[in-house]
């Protein structure tokens, strides 16, 4: 049996189960890896005594992890939201820094210890505040990119941190080595910068061009070690590495496909990560010193929550928004263990109490990283409570998280012939789209056009994410790829089995198993796909039948050149009057009615409207049932869903996202490398 082999089975095995458990109880995965940890760690069960094997994984586990984060950050997202890094963030750092130094010196601790302990405290949890946001589709939201913002800040200023600390430990550096020490910093960051725009970009354009998913995997994986054992070379952690490694790949146009491609990688090592930093937990020591910990930790959670707090007022955000904020940050984070690490290397430890301090240290922090998804809940509640005491300080306000994405709109996966012309119909129509394709060269003349577009798999949850599928209307699948269709709409169906799905199919024997995939309408043959697929598009948006009938026959009438012409022009000549009938027939019924087939294995069918509460629980109102050549307008409560009835509602995107669990009728797909 291979060395080690015993304790990653039991590390895997326990992991799982405790996570399943979290699952089960609502709460992230993070905290059962914790938990976890704990549980197997030599300081209470001591099921894995081989530390040096689990750190060397968590090693691998935090260096994906920050490259993650990383891709997710980028540049671009920095400075839209640069205010709020800059002024924010700046001001939650230092004023938390101060304030806990401050602290720390009055308790007698020596100035290099206190300051140390004061960058330890000052820094959230960017994975556990990242992973909520996304779990609750909040990352665009108000709250969302108040948080970001600071968040980008401590993780910009961690680096600077690190290379202070050997300073801090030697305790004799001059004036010359700060000022070095922070040249040093500021090269690095216009490496990243350099290597961001100018570098990266080519070389995964030309890798993405070979359209070799695994090629590209290898290349991102291989870009990000590389990139964080350069950093290492300059003394800079390869955790920290790695977190400029995805801030360079960020900038590309291939980021969405990158993320997806290494989350899988990510989740494994992480447990391994987490699980690491549960096994340095002694259950004994939090046992003997409970009072201290909980008091380090509540005395955490306050500051924290009132510096953020006052730091994002200051900013101009209104107070609803500032305190929900404070609290989703009021924790100590991932990079404040990298900090650790390099503060252990030269003789510094949290208050400078040694072993002691370091127990209380990881106790504290375990504690408020299990809080967060509690404290994240109940951060609305006291942001709305404080408005109503305080009112709302400012007076400022950002915009409502509906105005930040789309909502009811149509997802076109392949940007090919049929794919551009469906396109261009919405376009003339008015109807949100957004294309998805894994040609670059596709996506580059989308985005010349002005169209949404993102570079990706669509197999991929996550870039059906980035899509917005949770908020879509419609998803049309328009590839040439048999098998990637059929994985295509079983993830879609999935992620929102709301979402009407229309797939192009080039051989008949598809149409079943499409159709279970989760298809709503499947089209058979290559030249009526792209008239039905904008035909259906249209009737349901509610445009009148008549009218997408006379545009229908005129496509047919041009021996479909309208269709075969990618380079044929939409004029006003060529499409009569159709886009004006179109618009006229576009209202706001149209975009926010979807019609859903109840399926055998889904958790409606069988029950009553009455028992599934819609309107009461989802905003949702059944406006017709269609069953079989029947149809039951304005159903009652006790009107019982058979497997194949067609439900007509009416309802906001967000509901028809908080309901998905009534009607999903298969199990998440198992993920399939390409």
């Amino acid at each position: 049996m291979p060395p080690g082999f015993g304790e990653i089975t039991i590390l895997a095995a326990v992991s799982v189960g405790i996570a399943y458990l979290c699952y089960r109880l609502k709460l992230v995965p993070i905290a059962g890896f914790l938990i976890a940890g704990v549980v197997i760690g030599p300081n209470a069960l001591g099921l894995v005594d081989d530390l040096e094997l689990v750190n060397t994984l968590a090693e691998i586990g935090v260096i994906l992890l920050l490259f993650t984060i990383g891709i997710e950050f980028s540049l671009d997202k920095l400075s839209r939201i640069k205010r709020l890094v800059l002024g924010g963030g700046a001001l939650q750092v230092f004023a938390t820094m101060g304030v806990v130094t401050g602290i720390c010196l009055a308790l007698g601790v020596d100035w290099r210890s206190a300051v140390f302990t004061s960058g330890l405290v000052a820094l959230s949890s960017t994975a556990i505040v990242l992973g909520l946001l996304s779990d609750r589709g909040e990352t665009d939201s108000p709250v969302g990119q108040s948080g970001l913002g600071i968040l980008i800040f401590q993780d910009f200023g961690i680096i600077v941190m690190v290379l202070l600390v050997p300073l801090l430990g030697g305790g004799d550096g001059s004036t010359l080595d700060l000022l070095l020490t922070l040249a040093k910093a500021l090269g690095i960051i216009a490496i990243v910068v350099v290597l961001a725009r100018k570098i990266v970009p080519p070389i995964l354009a030309r890798v993405a061009a070979t359209r070799r998913t695994e090629l590209f995997l290898l290349t991102v994986v291989g870009l990000c070690f590389l990139i964080a054992w350069i950093m290492g070379l300059a003394d800079v952690s390869l955790a920290l590495g790695a977190f400029l490694a995805g801030l360079i790949v960020s900038e590309s146009p291939y980021a969405t496909q990158a993320l997806s491609e290494v989350l899988p990688l990510r989740t494994v090592f992480n447990a391994s990560f987490f699980v690491s930093v549960g096994m340095l937990l002694d259950v004994r020591v939090l046992l003997d010193a409970w009072p201290l910990v909980l008091g380090a930790a509540a005395l955490v959670l306050v500051l924290k929550l009132l510096i953020t707090t006052a730091a994002l007022i200051i900013m101009k955000m209104p107070l609803r928004i500032a305190a929900a904020s404070g609290l989703m940050l009021a924790q100590i984070g991932e990079f404040s263990f990298v900090l650790d690490i390099a503060g252990r290397e030269v003789g510094l430890t949290p208050m400078g109490l040694g072993a002691e301090g370091q127990q209380v240290f990881i106790a504290t922090t375990v504690l408020l990283m299990l809080l967060t998804p509690f404290m994240a809940s109940l951060g609305g509640r006291l942001g709305t409570k404080a408005q109503e005491v305080f009112g709302p300080l400012t007076s400022a306000e950002l915009p409502d998280e509906k105005a930040l994405k789309l909502e009811d709109h149509v997802i076109i996966i392949g940007y090919g012939p049929v794919g551009r012309r469906l396109a261009r119909v919405l376009r003339k129509a008015g109807i949100p789209f957004i294309v998805i394709d894994l040609n670059p060269q596709s996506i580059r003349e989308a985005r010349e056009e002005g169209i949404n577009a993102v570079y990706g798999d669509a197999t991929r949850p996550h870039v059906l994410e980035v899509a917005g599928v949770e908020h879509a209307k419609l998803c049309v699948v328009a590839i040439n790829d048999r098998e990637a269709t059929v994985r295509t709409v079983h993830t879609a169906a999935y992620e929102n089995p709301t979402l009407q799905i229309i797939a192009r199919a080039d051989f008949l024997d598809d149409v079943d198993r499409l159709h279970e995939a989760g298809a709503e309408i499947v089209v058979p043959t290559e030249i009526e796909t792209a008239v039905r697929l904008f035909g259906d598009v249209l009737h349901a948006y509610r445009v009148p039948s008549d009218e997408v009938t006379r545009h229908i026959r005129e496509v047919r009438a041009n021996d479909y050149r309208l269709i075969c012409d990618p380079e044929l022009p939409i004029s006003d000549a060529t499409m009569d009057d159709t886009p004006g009938m179109v618009l006229d027939g576009l209202s706001e019924d149209g975009l926010h009615t979807r019609t859903v087939t109840v399926r055998e294995e889904a958790a409606a069918a069988g029950q009553t409207l009455g028992d599934l509460a819609l309107r009461q629980k989802h905003d949702l109102t059944v406006v017709a049932i269609r069953r079989g050549d029947d149809i039951i307008g304005s159903p009652g409560g006790s009107e019982t869903l058979m497997p194949g009835d067609r439900l007509v509602l009416v309802g906001p995107a967000s509901a028809f996202a908080g309901c998905a669990d009534i009607f999903r009728f298969f199990d998440e797909p198992t993920p399939v490398d390409a």
